[in-house]
């Protein structure tokens, strides 16, 4: 008989130490099912099945991980073209009832309702976007109807949203996505895309603002009153950057409280309006020049002066924006984008703007507007945390909206802006009116036919 142990002491198995005694059959057991379920799936093909199956496993608990930080932060992207389509399809015809089904689901674009829902959406920056003038012949300060096409599009967006109450709410400030968020609805706001949609005009920006736009991108791919476009760069231009205006558009913005988009601007007026501005300002829709020399993208240095100025980069999908082989762009050019960004900033600067309903090519994995739950799954394989991707997904664009207004409140005793570019053709009505002021004879706008 063996000898017996005193009652106070360990019995073999418990001198044994705690990961084998616990941790060691949990995992021998779960590497046998694994290998047994592989095994009968794939004729003995057990290694590469085990890989999926694994995979699947930490899949799904990634999956379970993004719910969780998207049920706390809603995900905002920053530029989204579908108001243009309605533009360019329907001539913003938007109340027939198949147009409406459509948008609930069933589009052939990039997004709907039920896409957006999918994609667990909880904010949407609408572009109300109308292009720069077809002929290069057309000059800064000549006639267009880029600022009557605008008030369309804000008026579209609006219609748009206000068509799915259940859905959407129009947001004019920061506080108001959280609120939309909470109440189950999607934030809805506006960007305008380029100056030359506001007629270079400080004036018509302040209307812009009155009519519920929240960011003007400084150019679009043309020159304006403000500064130089990165179109005009790659064309062979000079990158003269921001004019002596655009500091006066900077300040109008900052008094506002209206986001400063420097997406589609040249490198040299990055530079400059980053230098100019005192609120944060944001890339709508841009990616990492480093990973991509694209005159779009953001080179290293303007990422560093950007995290001075505490502002954001949307990390856009567009494949020529991605990589020189755009037919191949995967969601995983997007990870290597934001990745290669937040190695520069931090995870404090970065966000998402798709571009989406404004590229006929999307990266692979990325086809629409429901598969920003993925593109989160993918960044949690490399190595982010839920708090980072919660930042990348909507934190960090609330917190610069948030603290541009604060800049605006801090000038709200300072006047609106009343400069004009010093290029701008003033006209009157060609009669005989009488003076304000004496000194001012001799001095006023001439009548076509020489009227004083």
């Amino acid at each position: 008989m063996p000898p017996r142990l005193p009652r106070d002491s360990p019995t073999p198995e418990h001198r044994l130490p705690i990961w084998v005694r616990y941790v060691l059959p949990v995992l021998t057991l779960l590497l046998a099912v694994v290998a047994g379920y592989s095994y009968h799936l794939n004729d003995g093909h057990s290694l590469a099945t085990k890989d999926i199956f694994l995979n699947n496993i930490l899949s799904a608990d990634n999956g379970a991980r993004v719910r969780r930080v998207l049920s706390r932060t809603p995900l905002i992207d920053g530029h989204n073209d579908l108001p243009y389509l309605l533009r360019i399809e329907l001539q913003n015809k938007i109340y027939d009832r198949k147009v409406l089904a459509a948008l609930r689901a069933g589009v052939l674009s990039h997004t709907d309702i039920s896409l957006m829902r999918k994609g667990q959406m909880g904010g949407q920056f609408w572009s109300v976007y109308v292009g720069c003038p077809a002929s290069e012949s057309v000059g800064i300060d000549d006639a267009t109807w880029a600022v009557r096409d605008t008030l369309e599009q804000i008026d579209v967006t609006k219609r748009f949203v206000a068509s799915f109450p259940e859905t959407f709410q129009l947001c004019t400030e920061a506080a108001c996505i959280r609120r939309v968020f909470r109440h189950g609805k999607i934030a809805s706001m506006i960007g305008i895309e380029g100056g030359h949609q506001v007629g270079n005009s400080l004036a018509n920006i302040r209307q812009m603002y009155d009519l519920g736009a929240r960011y003007i991108t400084t150019t679009h791919n043309c020159d304006n009153a403000f500064g130089t476009a990165a179109s005009t760069v790659a064309a062979g231009g000079d990158d003269i950057g921001a004019t002596e205006f655009g500091k006066e558009h900077v300040h109008e913005m900052n008094r506002l409280g209206m986001l400063i988009d420097l997406s589609h601007v040249s490198h040299q007026t990055m530079r400059d309006i980053l230098a100019m501005s005192t609120a944060p300002i944001m890339f709508s829709h841009s990616s990492s020049f480093a990973k991509h020399p694209h005159l779009r993208n953001v080179p290293d240095d303007i990422l560093q002066l950007l995290v001075q100025n505490r502002g954001i980069i949307m990390v856009t999908f567009v494949p020529f924006f991605l990589t020189s082989t755009p037919s191949e762009a995967s969601i995983h050019d997007v990870v290597e984008h934001i990745l290669h960004i937040v190695s520069i900033t931090g995870w404090d600067h970065v966000g998402l703007g798709s571009d989406f309903d404004g590229i006929d090519i999307v990266p692979q994995g990325l086809e629409n507007v429901s598969k920003y739950p993925a593109l989160l799954e993918l960044l949690l394989e490399n190595g982010a945390s839920e708090e980072q991707i919660a930042k990348l997904a909507g934190e960090n664009l609330i917190r610069v909206w948030e603290e541009a207004e604060s800049v605006s409140r801090k000038m709200r005793n300072v006047l609106p802006g009343e400069g004009t570019w010093e290029g701008r053709t003033w006209e009157r009505t060609d009669v005989g009116m009488p003076f304000l002021l004496e000194e001012n004879k001799g001095k006023r706008i001439q009548g076509i036919g020489g009227a004083p």
